[in-house]
């Protein structure tokens, strides 16, 4: 019974080590050919396009070529300052009338505002006073010549009248500049009611500011009232980029484009700042630029287009040719054989006039296909 049972177990062992080799067997057996294709690996993926729907296709061939460097630069208005203004009263006082309100035309000496000042009064009176006195010494000369001359009064009596004369008329200079000073005009001075004296317009334009409201007290020489600008030609501030520096210069022409209006306004260059902003690294220049309608407003965001000077032997594609993966990687789609594309990433330079400069991943020679991308990319997601 014992040898039996021995008997038994080895064959039992002698079966599973049978198993397992039969299993080690199929594991090493090499697995039957597939009939799905897979994607050649070392290089780009290639997909066809059937020759029939080849028509929907635009295939350029890139050469060197030369393109105007253009740049984009962020910019805001501003009033021109040769001709905008703030009017200051020139007087203290309380305001009482303003009789302009922004937005209005004015000429220039065209009253804005009544200021009640007693400042104003006595210098009114003092005028009042030096005009009567200049009168009164001039008839006494006149009288002192018409008596010397019938020999009724002596020669000093002539000569002290005519000191008087001239001392009257000093005195009534003085005072009519003192009216001038804070604006008021000496040949009006007595139609003037009471204290109140009028600020006026120092220019002609539009007033685009008022600063202060009836009842205000105004600190003469010291407190602002209104902003005078001319409208029909404004400012445009834009920040050149320090490495674009070597491109801009005074006199170079610009395109501006607000997202406010559909049409371009043209300007140039007229000045470039002296240094660099520290925090942005950039340079302020100006550009001066007309504004029919006063379209342009201050403090408006715009975008100003600098065309300044030439790329000279760079590859461009169409604008067309050029789209966008799903992390917004740029790349374009190039013939590597006929009916044949691949997908290319690309580094661009600037874009203008239709074209896309291309600065990595493209040589000359390379066929990229312009019009037509968007249907190679609907073909390439179906065969992927």
């Amino acid at each position: 019974m014992r040898d039996l049972r021995k008997l038994r177990l080895g064959a039992a062992a002698l079966a599973l080590l049978a198993l397992a080799g039969c299993s080690s067997d199929k594991k090493t057996q090499p697995s039957a050919p597939s009939n799905s294709k897979s994607a050649p690996t070392g290089g780009p993926r290639l997909f066809t396009v059937p020759a029939d729907q080849m028509s929907h296709v635009q295939l350029v061939t890139l050469q060197t070529t030369d393109m105007q460097r253009v740049l984009q630069l962020p910019g805001t208005v501003a009033y021109n300052q040769f001709t905008t203004t703030p009017v200051i009263s020139q007087v203290s006082g309380k305001v009482g009338r303003i009789v302009v309100v922004p937005g209005q035309t004015v000429k220039a000496e065209e009253p804005l505002l009544y200021v009640s000042s007693p400042d104003f009064a006595q210098l009114r009176s003092s005028y009042i006073k030096a005009r009567d006195a200049h009168e009164l010494a001039h008839k006494n000369y006149v009288r002192s010549q018409d008596l010397y001359q019938h020999h009724a009064i002596a020669e000093r009596d002539v000569q002290a009248a005519e000191s008087a004369e001239v001392q009257a008329q000093a005195d009534l200079e003085a005072a009519e500049q003192s009216l001038r000073i804070v604006g008021a005009n000496p040949d009006s001075i007595m139609r003037a009611r009471g204290a109140e004296v009028a600020v006026t317009a120092p220019i002609a334009g539009e007033v685009v500011e008022r600063l202060v409201a009836p009842g205000q007290l105004l600190q003469g020489g010291n407190t602002q009232c209104f902003t005078i600008s001319n409208m029909s030609n404004v400012w445009v501030m834009v920040n050149v980029y320090q490495e674009d520096l070597q491109y801009v210069h005074v006199g170079d022409p610009a395109a501006i484009r607000s997202d406010a209006y559909p049409n371009t306004f043209h300007g140039k260059i007229s000045y470039l700042g002296a240094a660099l902003d520290p925090a942005t690294r950039t340079l302020q220049a100006r550009v001066v630029t007309d504004n029919p309608g006063e379209k342009l407003k201050k403090d408006m965001y715009v975008t100003v287009t600098v065309v300044a000077g030439t790329i000279r032997n760079t590859l461009a594609v169409p604008d067309a040719a050029v789209l966008r993966d799903a992390e917004n990687e740029p790349f374009v789609y190039v013939e590597a054989a006929p009916g044949q594309f691949a997908q290319r990433s690309v580094k661009l330079g600037q874009a203008y006039g239709g074209k896309t400069q291309v600065v990595a991943g493209l040589q000359a020679g390379d066929k990229v296909v312009g019009d037509g991308s968007l249907f190679l990319q609907f073909q390439n997601s179906l065969q992927q």
